[in-house]
This record gives structure tokens, sequence and C-alpha cells, in this order.
């Protein structure tokens, strides 16, 4: 996604749309065509995964000329990488889709939705704007990722008002291979939006640590 070094004229590209845990590529795939004027960035932690999205892309640009230049696949483990790889305020959106739900009460802490993590997704997320989005088919894990969104002072939940009038949403739902494989199985899928608080310039009430100071400690 950057600019070739060996091209000093061209613009550096940087994404702004994340599909973390990008899987076969579904989602990002799906989103390069919703959002044209957006850059969407798969990561996979899988080697195969990933070289089996990056010939995807290059298979749908081949056969479909000008079109999905805006996507790319990237292999990485964001749970360790993520402060080496983007810039504060520089994202507009980022999915987490069907994430491994670490059952094992000992496993909680790997899972991909956590208050540390959320700490860091609201660090690179733009204020205001920025969506964080999750979908899950086991109810536990959904449970989870609504309990610590909402207990973090940096994001607030999406009405189902507004949720339909996001077309990211109905995507989401129907565009991953996970998610189609759950349809099949005829079996729900449970999912929540959250978008990214401004920083507060008065303190809040509900939280000792409240979005006017959240990254000043």
């Amino acid at each position: 996604l950057l600019s070739s070094s060996d091209d000093q004229d061209s613009p550096l590209i940087l994404p702004n749309v994340l599909d973390i845990g990008c899987g076969f590529g579904g989602l990002t795939i799906a989103l390069s065509a919703l959002l044209p004027d957006a850059t969407i960035l798969g990561l996979e932690i899988r080697a195969k995964v990933t070289e089996y999205v990056r010939l995807r892309i290059a298979a749908l640009r081949k056969d479909h000329p000008g079109e999905y230049q805006n996507a790319a696949v990237m292999r990485s483990n964001t749970m360790k990488f993520m402060p080496n790889l983007f810039r504060k305020a520089s994202l507009d959106k980022v999915f987490f889709c069907f994430p491994d739900p670490h059952f094992k009460r000992k496993n909680h802490p790997r899972r991909i939705i956590s208050d540390r993590l959320l700490s860091e997704y609201a660090y690179f997320l733009k204020e205001e704007t920025g969506r964080l989005y999750c979908i899950t088919d086991v109810e536990d894990l959904h449970q989870w990722h609504v309990a610590k969104c909402n207990a973090h002072p940096m994001f607030r939940p999406l009405s189902e008002e507004e949720m339909k009038l996001d077309p990211c949403v109905a995507t989401m739902i129907v565009e991953t291979e996970e998610g189609k494989k759950v349809e099949r199985a005829g079996t729900s899928k449970y999912y929540a939006v959250y978008q990214r608080l401004p920083t507060a310039t008065t303190v809040s009430q509900a939280h000792p640590i409240h979005s006017g100071n959240f990254f000043l400690s």
C-alpha cells in the first residue's frame, strides 16, 4: 500500500478501513466495491490464507480492470503489532468478523476485543466519525463484546436505526465466508457497532477516566 521508493512523485497511500482477521477476504473484497474512495486493508495472521487473499485480489484486478485497486492484504498479528503499523486518528472503520471466541476462561485475555485493545483501537480511529464493527455467531462472545465496548469511555453504541443507515453493517452480515457458513447452518448472528467519541472538554461524571483525559495519563 505504500508508494514505491523508485517513484518519488507517487503519493503515500495509507489504509483507512481495516478488516482484522480477514480470513479468505470476502468482506475485504466487498468493502472495496462498497467504499470505492476508501483504502481497505485485510489483516490475517495465517500465511497461507494471506497469500490466498492476495492472489484472489490480483485475479479480480485482472478480470475487472480498474477495479479492486483500493484493496490489499497483509500478514500481521494485530494484537501485537498494530501500534507499529498505523497512525493516530487515521482509521475510519475497523471490522472484527467472527473472531476466535477462546471459550476457556483462562484464554479470555486472548480475545481480539478487550479493555487494553479497545484503547488501541480508539487511538487509531478518527474522533467522532470512526466506527468499530463486530459480529459473531457465539452469543456469549457477543455479550463480551457489548460489555467491554459499553464500559469503555471512548465508544458509544450505535442504535438500531443508526445501524440500518450504515450500508457496511448489511455487508458485514452477509459477505464473510464464515457468515455465509452460519447462514447455511441456519444459526444466529450477533453484531454491534460502536462510534469513537470526540475528545471531551468537560469531565464525564460516568467515568473518572473519560474521553477528555484518556490519552493524557
